[in-house]
């Protein structure tokens, strides 16, 4: 008759260890801080960044072309027409006014 033996104990421990550390690892790399989920996070949150960028660039041109057109330097005929009429209170001969 031949004997069965069954594996040592030593080789359960070694397979459980491996498959542990398996598991923790793939766990990482999905879900942990640097993980294929939180880069999602971050492309898209990055994204969001960038468009709101885009809409404050916009902003601040639009508001560097308005301090401009207020500066010494730069005369803007518009402008000046309208403050001239807001603070004198005339008109043109070929305006009308509707209060």
């Amino acid at each position: 008759m031949t004997s069965r033996r069954r594996p040592a104990l030593g080789v359960w421990a070694y397979f459980a260890i491996a498959f542990s550390l398996g598991a923790y690892f793939t766990f990482a790399a999905v879900q942990g801080s640097y993980g294929v989920f939180r880069r999602v996070e971050i492309n898209a949150e990055a994204q969001t960044l960038r468009t709101d960028l885009a809409a404050l660039e916009l902003k601040v041109t639009r508001m560097e072309n308005l301090t401009l057109r207020l500066s010494d330097t730069y005369l803007d005929l518009d402008l000046l027409d309208e403050q001239a009429r807001s603070v004198l209170g005339m008109l043109r001969s070929d305006e009308i006014v509707v209060r």
